[in-house]
C-alpha cells in the first residue's frame, strides 16, 4: 500500500487518468473529490461490495447452462417439420 500525505487543495493522479484531490479536511473525515473518465466506474467500499454481492447472488441463482450440442439436440427436436 502506498501511504501519501496531501494537504487541502493537494492531488494525486492515478493511472495518468484519474485525479484525486483533497477537498477539505475536518475532525469527522476527509472530503475528496475524484475526477476520472466516465467508462472508470468509483464507488464507496461499501457501495462496490453491495454489487459484488448482488452479483455473486445473481450468479448463483442462475439454472445450470446445458452444452451447445443439447441446446442444438433440443432445438432440431422440436422444429416443425416443414416441406
Amino acid at each position: 500500500m502506498l501511504v501519501i500525505t496531501r494537504k487541502q487543495e493537494e492531488s494525486l493522479i492515478i493511472g495518468g487518468e484519474v485525479e484525486v484531490i483533497v477537498l477539505g479536511i475536518t475532525k469527522n473525515g476527509v472530503r475528496l473529490g475524484i475526477k476520472a473518465p466516465l467508462n472508470v466506474q468509483v464507488h464507496r467500499r461499501e457501495v462496490f461490495d453491495a454489487i459484488a454481492a448482488e452479483n455473486r447472488a445473481a450468479i448463483e441463482a442462475k439454472a445450470p447452462v446445458r452444452d451447445a450440442a443439447a441446446l442444438l439436440r433440443a432445438a432440431q427436436a422440436n422444429k416443425p417439420k416443414g416441406r
